[in-house]
């Protein structure tokens, strides 16, 4: 720091020299920037929109997003829709008196919304659907009584809606769609007026705004004579999940550029040439390590199999005609290897007759190169999206139960026990037979945990996390068991969980299987391309995938129940072979 020195022979300069200082200083922002401020560290990233603010300035109406009065100079409109932002919402929001619209949309926000929005008394329009906010909806905001909408469609908002709500009789807009309220919809008031697209997509509301009556202690139940309004949500709807889609593509996309696009040039002969051991488990694999590295030194682009969030995956042939698939991760830091060596000895001591078998690795200097099993039936995204054949009822049935027992294994019998954190159908491959094998288990807490600045949301897939887990990136059993009730229902349908069919309504697959269980058709989830289908499977198929996604993560099963329930109300009676000890090599 530097230190300016001041001649001062004459007081009066010298005072007036500090009064200048200080009053610079003094007006150096006003309480509206120092509020806006506030919110702007709390925002963890966004596509730039924030980064001309500048604490200095001595107001915020010149920074993006911020329209003052031109006359006071006070904060009338925050409008940041569609930038990408991400992190919680300030409580230091509800500082800007005469704010009239808030407009944070389609961004990634999460946490709860500020209850202290209500000293925002001049507010007319809040628009915050899209995002990822989440706890209960705050009472306060009844006491808004200039607000003309609220728009909170498309979160993770759980709880009831505030009876204090009715209170807002300028309301013209108000949506709640696609969350995960509950309860009596209040009739007192202006929320009367509001019809049933308002409220779509709330599994456990009920209220005559959606015909949904509602009984003491019992889930709602609906009314199957009332007719249902579908187009109207479509056109509702539509708008909102399209963009929603585009914004987490994109996030999505710049992720893997990072993390493949910036690592994945260099050659893998080059990498191996510079110098590579090789370690097995199990001791099982009878091959030298000269034998296996002369092998990797041929590997091109014409044996690349696959790609994805954790590498490259090429298709590596012995000269016995023994084949194995090898993912390549790139090394990320200087104690990438001491960490990543102790945590692979973990995974490669775990053998189960439902789970990919990870049989060593080659160290390289640049990469780790992991040696598993090869399944010639490939990945069941694959086979259910993009393949000609089709997979008949008991083949869907068999690849739910093995994919369940796999990671009941990683759940419960597992010495650390495993959280996958990223089941999804590109991640349970198929042997000759249809058989299921759980892949990639480990592999997002070991980048994650040693890639701290990447946002633990997206150690998962988009359309198969759990709320609670996109809200507070912590994963848990009950995380991975809401993603494998997700893969259930795109094993019956056949479609994926971001299908451009839900995005139409607005929805995913959990949202469209809500949607068809409140018209009281939940059959018509089942893939019409299916054969054998056994009808009397369906309901308790459909029940166990229900508990799964259930919103709240303390009523779903576990892992060791939902393979107990599939085997017993959906299989044929058999032995379980839950805790099989048959290990195959």
């Amino acid at each position: 720091m530097g230190i300016l020195w001041v001649k001062h022979d004459d007081p009066l300069c010298f005072c007036i020299f500090l009064i200048c200082i200080l009053n610079s200083r003094a007006v150096a922002i006003t309480s509206d920037g120092e509020a806006l401020w506030n919110f702007r560290n709390s925002i963890t990233s966004s596509d730039g929109v924030l980064l001309q603010w500048r604490p200095e300035d001595p107001d915020p109406c010149g920074w993006n997003g911020v329209i003052c009065d031109s006359k006071t100079r006070r904060v009338l409109y925050l409008i940041l829709s569609n930038h990408k932002l991400s992190g919680p919402l300030s409580p230091e929001l509800g500082k800007l008196e005469h704010l009239k619209i808030l407009s944070l949309h389609h961004n990634n926000l999460y946490g709860a919304i500020p209850s202290d929005l209500k000293n925002c008394s001049e507010l007319q329009t809040i628009y915050m659907q899209g995002n990822y906010l989440g706890e209960t909806i705050p009472s306060e905001l009844g006491s808004l009584s200039n607000l003309e909408k609220l728009d909170l469609s498309s979160n993770l908002l759980k709880g009831n809606i505030p009876d204090s709500l009715g209170q807002l009789v300028k309301l013209s807009l108000f949506n709640v769609s696609n969350n995960f309220l509950v309860g009596p919809i209040p009739t007192s008031g202006i929320l009367n007026s509001f019809a049933r697209n308002s409220f779509f997509g709330n599994l456990k509301l009920c209220g005559t705004q959606i015909s949904v009556t509602c009984s003491n202690g019992n889930p709602p139940s609906v009314n199957p004579q009332t007719p249902t309004s579908r187009r109207l949500l479509v056109s509702a709807s539509a708008t909102i999940g399209a963009l929603l889609l585009v914004a987490l593509m994109c996030f999505w996309g710049c992720f893997l550029y990072k993390r493949l696009g910036k690592h994945d040039k260099p050659s893998l002969v080059n990498d191996i040439g510079g110098g590579a051991s090789i370690v097995v488990f199990h001791g099982d694999l009878p091959y030298s390590s000269k034998e296996i590295i002369r092998k990797l030194e041929t590997l091109n682009e014409e044996h690349i199999i696959g790609s994805g969030g954790f590498g490259t995956v090429y298709k590596l042939s012995m000269d016995d005609g023994s084949v194995f698939a090898l993912k390549r991760i790139m090394k990320l830091n200087e104690g990438f290897d001491r960490f990543f060596d102790r945590e692979l000895e973990i995974l490669g001591s775990i053998k189960h007759r439902y789970l990919v078998n990870l049989r060593g690795y080659c160290n390289s200097p640049t990469s780790k190169l992991l040696l598993y099993d090869y399944l010639p039936g490939g990945n069941l995204d694959e086979v259910l999206h993009d393949r000609s054949e089709q997979l008949d009822w008991d083949a869907r049935l068999n690849i739910i139960v093995g994919a369940a027992k796999g990671l009941a294994y990683l759940h419960h019998d597992c010495s650390p026990r495993i959280i996958h954190r990223d089941i999804k159908s590109s991640n349970i491959l198929l042997d000759g037979n249809w058989e299921a094998r759980v892949s990639d288990f480990g592999l997002a807490k070991l980048l994650d945990d040693n890639e701290s600045h990447i946002t633990t949301i997206v150690a998962g897939t988009f359309g198969y996390l759990a709320p609670e887990y996109m809200q507070s990136g912590r994963a848990t059993e009950k995380t991975d068991v809401y993603s494998f009730g997700v893969l259930i229902l795109e094993v019956l349908s056949g479609k994926r969980p971001t299908d451009a069919s839900f995005i139409e309504k607005g929805v995913n697959i959990v949202g469209w299987l809500n949607l068809l269980i409140s018209e009281n058709c939940q059959r018509d989830i089942v893939d019409p391309h299916c054969g054998g289908v056994r009808s009397e499977t369906i309901d308790a198929l459909l029940s166990v995938a229900i508990s799964c996604v259930s919103s709240s993560a303390e009523e779903r099963p576990t892992m060791h129940r939902v393979v107990q329930l599939l085997e017993s109300e959906i299989m044929t009676p058999c032995t379980s072979d839950f805790h099989d000890s048959d290990l195959e090599d």
